[in-house]
């Protein structure tokens, strides 16, 4: 009967062998790191609840690699299209990740450790034994005392201010939960007729979205983990109440997909995001998290709508902060 692996605290450290490749590094194994004091951080880099731990990670290995600190990030792909490899590379190019990075793409090294959450901190002592883990975002304080503890240093903590995507959710104020469009998890969809899976279809806008509701309009095909547009001009719609709107997308055509975001029918204006100018217009070119809406005043309540004017766009979950 097969063994479930066990990595709660003072349980041995897994073997981080089912790597596909690394970046930053040569394959690192546990025996040849005894003596250091590892952190294994669980990513996938469209994941909105990592981006905003990554600048502690970040500043974590760079304040402590001299201590004897070594951050080592997996990177176990939640999406089809984050098993590329190059894809891979260009996030930790744009986050400035220079510790090693295991490619997971097959989950070996999440089934060594029975992780089940993006992300997940796991904390390895010298002796190579784990004495800590932390799932999700928040406990920084703690997590870098842990650090400290098992480094056997003590001094003021870094100070970590995350910007753009990385910036600390406004948790007062979020009332929308994260929504996947593939029929494998989608819930609160609205379009009349409902969805129809793996078969492209024409859909139309409800006359009214309640709270925390989405829908499509136009041309497309709903799959198990993501909605494909079909013809060019179609649109998502979302009623949402948080300060960040995010769409996970990534595209099928080759050319970069242009597109238009409204918030309750007008240009966002100074409530744009990162990824989108004040008149609304974006540029889909590579698979990743975009994001839409960071409102700038009273966060309340409002219909977001991204319109597609090329198809191809792939969307595959709504993430909010």
């Amino acid at each position: 009967m097969p063994t479930t692996p066990d990595t709660s605290p003072g349980r041995g450290f897994p073997s981080l062998a089912g790597a596909t490749a690394w970046l930053n590094s040569h394959p690192l194994t546990p025996p040849e790191l005894r003596g250091r004091v590892v952190l294994v951080d669980f990513w996938t880099f469209t994941c909105i609840n990592w981006l905003r731990t990554e600048p502690y990670v970040r500043a974590w290995s760079r304040a402590y690699r001299d201590d004897g600190l070594v951050v080592i990030g997996v990177h176990t792909p939640e999406f089809s299209f984050e098993r590329q490899i190059d894809r891979v590379r260009d996030a930790t190019t744009e986050r400035a990740i220079d510790y090693p990075v295991a490619i997971d793409s097959e989950y070996a090294i999440w089934t060594a450790f029975d992780n089940h959450y993006w992300p997940a901190l796991y904390f390895v002592d010298a002796g190579g034994v784990v004495r800590d883990h932390h799932f999700g975002e928040g406990r920084y304080e703690q997590s870098e005392r842990v650090i400290q503890r098992l480094l056997g240093v003590e001094r003021e903590l870094v100070s970590v201010e995350g910007r753009g995507v990385e910036a600390e959710a406004d948790w007062e104020h979020l009332r929308t939960p994260e929504t996947y469009l593939g029929y494998g998890r989608a819930e609160h969809f609205a379009s009349p007729g409902g969805a129809a899976s793996d078969v492209r279809r024409a859909y139309e806008l409800p006359e009214r979205l309640r709270s925390n509701q989405w829908a499509l309009a136009g041309e497309w095909t709903i799959g198990s983990e993501s909605v494909v547009l079909q013809r060019a001009g179609g649109s998502i719609a979302y009623r949402f109440h948080a300060r960040d709107a995010h769409l996970v997308l990534s595209a099928a055509a080759r050319e970069p997909i242009p597109f238009r975001v409204l918030v309750d029918r007008e240009t966002p204006g100074p409530s744009h995001g990162v990824d989108v100018e004040e008149d609304g217009s974006g540029l889909l070119r590579d698979g990743r998290l975009y994001q839409l809406v960071r409102q700038h005043d009273t966060v309340r309540e409002q219909t977001l709508e991204i319109t597609f004017l090329e198809r191809g766009a792939e969307a595959y979950v709504f993430t909010f902060g």
